[in-house]
């Protein structure tokens, strides 16, 4: 699979380097190169790319902004981005607007191929998950992908026993492991995700595998050594399910 790349830098020798850099890359394939990120977004308009290396502080309109610009915040939509900077406080920055990597200058061909390699592999994730449509009902599916540092992590349902909301991030406790998975993400959007048979949010904080329940109270529920409380909010859903147990 080869990947249409555009390059924005606004240093002609950085834009220069890239540009280099890229069409060395036999899977890499230059498809436009600007020197502001305003004009790579009008140039976006005209043609598709697939990954964008990307200045993070330009005039007129910074990388973080186009960025900003670019996100639709689904996994899988393209552009993906690639920050280019000589400065590293921008490096949660752009770990927020999902940007798959970050490049530190000066860097070399060595750490440009790392990030044009794992640019590939999401690529080709995104290829095997995204099935064609079909006249036969496609099975349910039984796992997710959830956004860990610049990697995407599939975590299976059967693996996962709560989901505990932090602001910004997500923390999600498997039976597999006792170190939580920490993505950047919300309960809203993983509740839109989970299967509704198997999973229930029962407080603003946390969403419970149901088949994960080993006892239930009232307000609360067991989750191995875990007790979760049931916000009002939630406590009409939460009974119709403890109807079951009654």
């Amino acid at each position: 699979m080869t990947l249409r790349c555009i390059a924005v830098d606004d240093e002609p020798l950085a834009l220069n380097m890239l540009c280099t850099f890229i069409q060395q890359t036999p899977f890499l394939e230059l498809v436009g190169k600007y020197s502001s990120a305003v004009e790579a977004l009008q140039g976006l308009h005209q043609q598709k790319a697939e990954v964008i290396f990307l200045d993070i502080q330009m005039p007129d309109l910074s990388g973080l902004e186009l960025a900003r610009i670019l996100d639709k915040g689904e996994p899988g939509s393209w552009p993906r981005i690639v920050f280019t900077t000589a400065f590293n406080q921008y490096a949660v920055e752009g770990y927020k607007v999902d940007a798959l990597d970050y490049l530190l200058k000066p860097f070399n061909y060595a750490d440009f191929l790392r990030a044009a390699s794992k640019a590939k592999a999401y690529a080709d994730l995104l290829n095997k998950t995204i099935a064609l449509p079909s006249a036969a009902p496609e099975p349910e599916e039984e796992y997710l992908f959830l956004k860990v540092e610049y990697q995407l992590v599939r975590i299976a349902f059967s693996d996962i026993l709560y989901i505990e909301g932090l602001k910004d991030y997500v923390k999600v406790h498997l039976e597999s492991n006792p170190k939580p998975v920490l993505s950047l993400s919300s309960l809203k959007v993983l509740e839109e995700k989970l299967p509704a048979r198997r999973f229930m949010r029962i407080h603003r904080s946390y969403i419970v595998a149901l088949d994960k329940i080993s006892a239930v109270s009232r307000n609360r529920v067991q989750i191995g050594e875990n007790s979760i409380v049931v916000s009002e909010q939630y406590k009409d859903t939460f009974g119709q399910f403890l109807s079951r147990w009654t």
